[in-house]
């Protein structure tokens, strides 16, 4: 059976007519060179040179700590738990979105390329949560049912879910402004938002463990998450900002404010979260210093999209931009350098 879509052409792709957004749907190759959107590229090289997997970490000492009665306190265990609760389940929202949304409807090769790089850190992020609660023997049940039974958590899950539902409609185009506007709303959902705003206040809780060589193992998994992150967060804001600037007649005043008040939104529902997760202080940490926290990184956020910031808050946790800017070999807490094999060392 021929394809309706393709055949040969002495019309070869060049840079000027590649766009982030082609609506093509086709089944044609996705034709990576000449690449336009270098971005996107180094973003691919950037995920590949971070690779890891969960098993590669030890978790014996984290084994160790957590069953020792004496090693947490109450308070404690409860904000490790609802953390890895939240983590646990909101990873694979990621990925689905990345799989059945994003993929379809960015038809770039270069973004593409990374997509798939993305869904596969998904992938390793979601098996990492479930070796860690493996690991220490959690009631998984608990942990993996969270979402649907934790205020806090399912608040964050629904409007994560809120952004996708009508990109998955079979009807759904960008054809029209208001369809890539509401792409645009899905991607800040995905990537200013789940990405970028509700897994931080998480991070900060766990790697406050870590600074005191506590659950080493688990925190060394987070580490390499944030840094997963980092990179996911950066490649969908330039995926966001190169489509404004292809399309600029979607970004009106009154979008602009609908973002804004989108994330100022996700602001409050992660301090709510943050709230149920610090009922108590705990490691120096306190509902309010994560609330500062979470708005200086709404702030960053919105600057990134070229919005005003609304917050002005300072960042009481200037150690969490070391985590992010050491390189992967080292180990943050135990200046452990772990050696990894590209394919051509290994050996068979």
């Amino acid at each position: 059976m021929a394809c309706l879509n393709f055949h040969m052409t002495g019309d070869r792709m060049s840079v000027e007519k590649k766009r982030i957004i082609n609506n093509d749907r086709t089944v044609d190759v996705n034709q990576l060179v000449p690449i336009k959107y270098k971005w996107a590229w180094h973003a691919y090289l950037d995920g590949c040179a971070n690779h890891w997997m969960p098993t590669e970490v030890s978790m014996q000492r984290d084994i160790e700590q957590w069953k020792d009665p004496a090693g947490f306190t109450d308070a404690e265990r409860h904000v490790v738990k609802r953390t890895l609760g939240f983590f646990s389940t909101a990873e694979t929202l990621v990925g689905n979105n990345l799989v059945l949304a994003v993929y379809k409807c960015v038809d770039n090769p270069e973004a593409r390329q990374y997509l798939l790089r993305q869904a596969f850190e998904e992938a390793i992020h979601t098996h990492a949560f479930q070796y860690i609660v493996e690991s220490l023997s959690m009631d998984e049940a608990e942990m993996f049912n969270m979402y649907r039974e934790v205020q806090a958590i399912f608040d964050k899950d629904e409007f994560t879910m809120g952004h996708t539902d009508d990109i998955l409609r079979p009807d759904f185009e960008m054809k029209t402004d208001k369809g890539i506007q509401r792409f645009v709303e899905n991607l800040v959902g995905l990537y200013v938002i789940t990405e970028g705003i509700f897994f931080y206040s998480g991070f900060v809780m766990m790697l406050s463990f870590g600074r005191q060589n506590r659950i080493p193992g688990t925190c060394e998994q987070i580490q390499y998450i944030l840094r997963d992150e980092s990179i996911h967060m950066n490649f969908g804001i330039d995926l966001i900002n190169t489509i404004v600037d292809e399309n600029p007649q979607i970004w009106t005043p009154e979008f602009q404010a609908a973002t804004t008040e989108r994330i100022k939104k996700a602001v409050e529902l992660e301090c709510a979260y943050a709230k149920e997760c610090l009922p108590e202080g705990v490691l120096g940490l306190n509902s309010e210093m994560l609330r500062e926290y979470v708005q200086y990184i709404g702030d960053r956020r919105l600057e990134r999209l070229r919005l005003t910031k609304q917050y002005n808050s300072e960042n009481p946790f200037p150690w969490m931009s070391e985590v992010i800017d050491l390189k992967k070999e080292k180990n943050f807490f135990e200046t452990r350098v772990t050696e990894y094999q590209t394919g051509g060392a290994l050996e068979w």
